[in-house]
């Protein structure tokens, strides 16, 4: 699962570990410890309470590892980028019942989490589907969970931005003005890192014509209006291989025209900063049942 999911194990046990040591640091488990014996074992399943996009198997498995659950009790029934309905089980669980509850929190925190973003990743990619325009994330995610949430991003089927300040430069608003404007920005980037893929954010149609000029890779046009996208699509395509990534106040209901304006990008803070969690629980499966 891990080789499949395009994570760096080193990043899961990093971000595992600190979901854990939350947890720890006041202390063992009392609750578990005081009512769970030793040799207590279960069966239980991780189920879907709504439909959605699974997300963050690799990161669940890890957590199950570093509580020393066996492997031998795991079954995957999804992953990653799958779809699963209301009742659906993501993982079945067979083992001892003690580290099973310790690792239950940390587990579903993942997991709906990351299940939550390709979710609503997917809704944003359907609403566009068949425009060529794509899906893009930007860099407002969660401190720590950068890596796991533009992959969750890419399992919905949109695609990742930056993922940092240092593998693409992004000229904004500040670096315009504190520049002297976008021409002496772009030259200024340029002289320190050429090799780097330049962006530039414009406000208005006399910056798109400046970014243009000045041959930007790609135009970030931000808080525009239909008509006024339109037109800066059209200044753009004046050059072979200008992209325009379209940004600011975009809803799911306005994705679909902004996307027939030609841009080649839309951009979704919210698919990171502020989605809604999958809701996934972990049930005990009654011993009569089994």
């Amino acid at each position: 699962m891990l080789e499949r999911s395009g994570l760096d194990a080193t990043e899961i046990k990093r971000a595992v570990g600190a979901a854990l040591d939350e947890d720890l640091r006041w202390g063992p488990d009392i609750t578990t410890e005081a009512t769970i014996t030793l040799d207590q074992r279960a069966e239980a399943e991780v189920v879907a309470r709504q439909s959605g996009i699974v997300c963050g198997l690799a990161v669940a498995l890890t957590v199950l590892d570093e509580v020393s659950f066996p492997s031998a009790g795991i079954t995957l029934v999804h992953e990653d980028g799958d779809t699963i309905a209301p009742g659906g089980a993501v993982l079945h669980l067979s083992g001892p019942l003690r580290p099973l509850l310790l690792a239950e929190r940390s587990l579903l925190n993942f997991l709906t989490h990351l299940s939550g973003i390709a979710t609503a990743t997917h809704r944003w990619v359907r609403a566009i589907d068949g425009t060529g325009c794509q899906v893009r994330d930007t860099r407002k995610t969660t401190p720590g969970l950068r890596d796991l949430e533009k992959y969750a991003v890419r399992c919905g089927g949109g695609t990742n931005h930056r993922m940092g300040l240092g593998d693409a430069a992004l000229i904004k608003d500040n670096h315009i003005e504190a520049a002297g404007g976008i021409t002496k920005a772009v030259e200024a980037v340029r002289s320190c890192r050429p090799d780097l893929e330049l962006e530039v954010e414009c406000d208005t149609l006399e910056q798109v014509r400046e970014a243009v000029s000045a041959r930007c890779a790609l135009i970030l046009v931000d808080n525009m209006d239909l008509g006024t996208l339109r037109a800066a699509v059209a200044l753009a395509r004046e050059v072979p291989g200008i992209r325009v990534e379209a940004s600011g106040g975009i809803t799911l209901e306005r994705a679909r025209d902004i996307a027939d304006s030609g841009v080649d990008y839309i951009a979704v803070g919210s698919l990171t900063h502020s989605v809604a969690a999958l809701d996934l629980g972990l049930d005990i499966i009654p011993s009569g049942a089994r």
